[in-house]
């Protein structure tokens, strides 16, 4: 071993490199275009050419250069259900330009762009958006989104399957906003205990919230009918046969169990997304954009009201080639201009980055959809059993903030905490009770507690696995059904809770939220495609929060008004520590220093943006004077808030002809008599960085100036975090303050104060 040889070897990167290695961008996979393997997001060299060719007596002869006899089952459900053939002669003929430009015009409306799609077969339709730059597909699924007023969805798991913490999770995600709620759980047959947590749950805030639990699809299915569940999203297909295949389905299977939850009142759409094909191997070396643009064929075809997709399970695997993230939305829009919903993923966590995650969530929310997420992580990350969200529990307050920002409806709202722990504790204490009453299980009151406190499933104590398993094999054993659920609950007191399940029973009967893009308000009214159509057609048209929306979009919890931080400001008021002595007269003592403070200064402004309390202040510059055997004296500058004519007033004052000026914010300079305004001797401007330290050196150059010596060289301190969005706002209002104090008429006089000390 060479003795000269360290543990640790040196690291040659440039410093540069080193920083950029250290993001966590870095920890993404990017990947080259690889048309071979079907990593290429568009435009696959071994895409078909849009074609239709059809017999004098109508029979299709080809399809996207793909003769009949070769059609395989994907061509062959398309050709027969997807595309209108009355419509594909002329829509075929149209350039791929020509119906990208009537996609986007906002004078073509959404009715004439959805019949000349409807003749658009799958090339043909994923060449059409393939050419549209990232804005322009924003502009067109303003447009061609089904219903007018943007929804959002919700997973909520957690890691025990714990129903209570199911139910309260839900209260949770629907006091929020989100509209409807998707669970799944980590143990199978878990699934009927948290189908009626989350039921519960959701019905709690307000009435409404749809609800599926997703699992294996025949079992799905059972919870569905037996009124457990109100949608579903987890049937699937897919691109290529082989992937078909290899599931034991084929397009026929997946309409007829699409059918199924239909025909018993479940709302029903499907899933697919890019990446899919390629991680199983079966991409064909076609685009992704291509093979999804057929999985939306199928859709239509199939009959599904809609699709959830946008990469969903492989997102990150799209998001890895160049234009990925371009092809997310794309799905999106392809689905949308199939006149289906859209649910438009952002359910799988695209990226480690956190302006990755912003970038591909940001387009959907600024344009708009029927789901602006198919699955917002409501829950904790580690608590999401169908894996991270894009977003998750830790986001909401981002995701808030990025509705506010842009004064678009993201569908959700801000809670506050009062409002937040009642919905959780009802929501659990029903839950609890049904259990109880229906001989599933207890829980005891510590364990309601707990999850009404819990930040996720790791704030619990042990909950029970086998206590969980017992309730769920009784729910399914018995043929429980929803309205036993309604009558456990009546039962037990939480009446109109029942009332709401109850209702979501009756809608079933209904039917009316089986149309495209159908949920219910929180008034249970239908917003749908039929009821609430999309009618934007340019500016001035379409959607708009109405004011009360528009309100709660505003609305965010950590908003502070002026008088708000007056109160707070008055919690640290010491009224006998500041003390006014009358007018203030020009000093003549040549060792004497002023020290101006500002209008609201220990009047209603008491805190600096540091924390310390503005006595501390002026204790340390006060300190420092006096070290320097200087004279101190307290002035409020009247006429002011503007700190250099401060502390040029209080030089004025001053016998030396040194003053200092101190701002309520902590903002504090030296200025000398003879001096600009704007110039000045010595300033500390980054008011949140100042320690006591710093105000006692202020003093001691202050006082230093006043005798002639030489200063002690400061720095204004600086930190490689930006601080200030932290504070601008707080210091806006500060301000404003200062100015409500400001006595500026000619009666306008200095007043001097004593600190006690």
């Amino acid at each position: 071993m060479n003795p000269d040889s360290s543990d640790t070897e040196q690291d040659h990167r440039l410093g540069r490199i080193r920083l950029l290695d250290e993001q966590r961008v870095n920890l993404d996979g990017f990947a080259q275009a690889d048309p071979e393997l079907g990593m290429i997001s568009h435009l696959s060299p071994h895409d078909p050419e849009p074609s239709w060719k059809v017999a004098d007596d109508g029979t299709v002869l080809e399809m996207d250069s793909k003769a009949a006899a070769d059609f395989d089952t994907i061509d062959e459900f398309i050709v027969r259900y997807a595309v209108d053939p009355a419509e594909a002669p002329r829509s075929m003929a149209m350039s791929e330009v020509e119906l990208a430009r009537m996609i986007v015009d906002s004078a073509v409306p959404r009715e004439e762009v959805l019949r000349v799609c409807g003749g658009l077969t799958p090339a043909k339709m994923a060449r059409v958006v393939a050419i549209l730059q990232p804005v322009e597909i924003q502009m067109a699924m303003m447009k061609m989104r089904a219903r007018r007023t943007p929804a959002n969805q919700a997973h909520v798991t957690n890691r025990l399957d714990d129903p209570l913490l199911i139910a309260a999770d839900a209260a949770t995600a629907v006091v929020y906003g989100f509209r409807e709620l998707e669970a799944t759980v980590p143990v199978l047959d878990d699934a009927p205990a948290v189908a009626v947590g989350l039921l519960i749950g959701s019905q709690v805030p307000a009435p409404g919230a749809l609800t599926q639990c997703s699992v294996e699809e025949a079992r799905e299915l059972e919870l569905g009918v037996r009124g457990l569940v109100s949608y579903a999203e987890t049937v699937s297909v897919y691109g290529t046969e082989q992937v078909f295949t290899d599931g034991d389905d084929t397009p026929w299977s997946k309409a007829f169990l699409t059918s199924s939850y239909a025909s018993r009142g479940i709302k029903m759409r499907l899933s697919s997304g890019a990446g899919s094909e390629v991680l199983m191997g079966q991409a064909e070396r076609k685009s992704m954009n291509y093979l999804e643009s057929r999985c939306v064929a199928l859709a239509k075809g199939i009959g599904a009201q809609g699709v959830q997709n946008g990469g969903i399970d492989g997102a990150s695997i799209t998001a890895s080639v160049p234009g990925g993230v371009r092809e997310l939305i794309a799905e999106n829009l392809m689905v949308m201009l199939r006149g289906l919903e859209s649910c438009s993923g952002n359910d799988s966590l695209v990226s480690e980055s956190t302006m990755r995650r912003t970038s591909r969530t940001l387009p959907v929310l600024l344009s708009g959809s029927d789901f602006i997420f198919s699955g917002f992580g409501s829950v904790v990350a580690y608590d999401n059993m169908f894996g991270p969200s894009n977003f998750n529990a830790a986001d909401l307050d981002d995701y808030l903030v990025m509705q506010r920002d842009w004064g678009v409806d993201g569908g959700l709202r801000s809670v506050d905490p009062t409002t937040l722990e009642a919905m959780r504790r009802q929501a659990a204490e029903a839950t609890r009770a049904v259990f109880e009453y229906l001989g599933l299980a207890d829980f005891d009151d510590d364990h309601v507690e707990a999850v009404v406190g819990a930040e996720g499933s790791k704030d619990l104590p042990d909950t029970d696995g086998v206590k969980v398993l017992s309730a769920a094999r009784m729910i399914e054993q018995s043929g429980l059904t929803v309205l036993d659920i309604v009558a456990a609950l009546a039962e037990t007191g939480f009446t109109d809770i029942a009332e709401r399940v109850l209702g979501m029973a009756k809608a079933r009967v209904t039917g009316d939220y089986l149309q495209t893009a159908a949920i219910f308000d929180e008034q249970m009214n239908v917003l749908s495609a039929l009821q609430d159509p999309n009618d934007y057609r340019g500016p001035g048209t379409g959607y708009r929060p109405t004011a009360e929306r528009q309100a709660q979009i505003d609305a965010v919890r950590q908003a502070r008004s002026v008088t708000d931080l007056v109160k707070e400001q008055a919690t640290f008021a010491d009224p006998d520590r500041l003390v006014v002595r009358g007018p203030a007269g020009v000093g003549d003592d040549p060792r004497e220093v002023v020290i101006g403070v500002s209008p609201a200064f220990g009047v209603k402004l008491f805190r600096t943006l540091s924390g310390m309390v503005v006595y501390d202040a002026l204790e340390q510059i006060l300190a420092g004077l006096e070290e320097e055997q200087c004279v101190p004296r307290l002035v409020r500058i009247a006429d002011s808030v503007d700190l250099g004519v401060i502390g040029k007033s209080a030089a004025r004052l001053s016998g030396s002809g040194i003053g200092v000026g101190l701002q309520a914010k902590g903002t504090t300079l030296i200025h000398r008599r003879d001096l600009p305004p704007l110039a000045n001797l010595e300033l500390l401007s980054v008011a949140p960085l100042i320690t006591p330290e710093m105000y006692r050196l202020i003093g001691i150059n202050a006082g230093r100036h006043a005798k002639g010596a030489t200063p002690a060289p400061m720095r204004n301190a600086y930190t490689d975090e930006a601080i200030t969005a932290r504070y601008h706002t707080r210091v806006v209002s500060m301000v404003a303050i200062e100015r409500s104090e400001c006595d500026r008429d000619d009666r306008g006089v200095n007043m001097e104060l004593e600190l006690k000390r």
